[in-house]
């Protein structure tokens, strides 16, 4: 299934799922004087945001805006300098890895780069059932044909390890590890964007459609404005470490406030008119650039 058009927000009556409130991350310098203590990195500066049961939230702006740091502080791998965030009213900053569960449970991260996030020395069927395993789940090998199926890949993919995959292939294996607990919430950072082009619309596709199956709470980082929009209801930009403008994905896209929310309009790529169908010639032309991976994708298959 293709996701052509930006999905309707849910209804912003309902509680928050993620609350967060005047997020501070400051990261130090390395000291260059004896004299002086050296300013600190200012990554996030007072963030707050709601994420509602069931919304597809996109965070987007360039390098070094704090967006992935956000996503971090949210899945509780880092800490903020101050502020808060609370799952679903429970707080999570502060709080010890040990009394984590309740969040570890029902919050999973999909990251950029699927190779380094996927133990090279595990078979596919341990890479994805390790959860399982933690959680004492009695039927892995079941969940474990369930998870590959709704991914794309063929059963017999568990056997093999990930070096045996193409880019794509791989970050469909982190996409079901993360599944594999059935989350309330996938925070998904730059999940396509170490991919080729040809193969980004069709994670995206995918990602969108599982989204819709198992009824995901989405929170979706990426520098491209225009791939945010095709997956989220909801987009939030970020400039310096502050949200400097967030609203309905139409609104945001089409009738944007902020100058460097235009700014970012202006330098839409051309995965724009490929996930719309409007540049085959394009597609087709970036598909046979990108035909070593996508052999890869048709071996796996056989």
């Amino acid at each position: 299934m293709t996701t052509s058009t930006t999905p309707t927000p849910p209804d912003g009556d309902q509680p928050a799922l993620l609350e967060v409130r005047d997020l501070v991350r400051d990261f130090p310098r390395p000291r260059s004087s004896l004299l002086r203590a050296p300013e600190p990195v200012h990554a996030l500066r007072g963030v707050s945001l709601d994420v509602r049961a069931g919304q597809r939230f996109g965070i987007v702006g360039e390098s070094g805006s704090g967006k992935s740091t956000l996503l971090r502080l949210l899945a509780a791998l880092d800490r903020p300098t101050s502020g808060t965030i609370r799952f679903r009213g429970r707080e999570v900053t502060g709080v010890p890895e040990r009394r984590l569960g309740f969040l570890r449970e029902d919050l999973q991260v999909v990251f950029q780069d699927p190779m380094g996030s996927l133990d090279p020395r595990m078979k596919v069927r341990d890479i994805v059932t390790e959860p399982l395993v933690a959680q004492g789940h009695p039927d892995r090998l079941g969940r474990l044909d369930e998870l590959l199926e709704a991914v794309g890949l063929p059963a017999r993919a568990a056997d093999r390890y990930p070096h045996q995959f193409s880019g794509g292939q791989r970050q469909r294996i982190a996409i079901a590890r993360a599944l594999s607990t059935r989350p309330a919430v996938l925070l998904a950072d730059e999940p396509v964007s170490a991919l080729d082009v040809s193969v980004r619309a069709q994670v995206l596709n995918l990602l969108a459609d599982l989204v819709d199956e198992f009824d995901l709470t989405l929170v979706f980082v990426s520098h491209d404005l225009s791939v945010v929009r095709r997956v989220c209801d909801t987009i939030a930009v970020m400039q310096e470490g502050e949200i400097v403008e967030q609203g309905p994905a139409d609104r945001v896209t089409t009738r944007p406030e902020h100058p460097y929310t235009r700014q970012l309009l202006g330098a839409v790529p051309s995965l724009e008119r490929a996930l719309a169908g409007q540049d085959a010639a394009g597609l087709a032309a970036a598909a046979g650039a990108a035909a070593p991976g996508a052999d890869a994708d048709r071996e796996v298959r056989r």
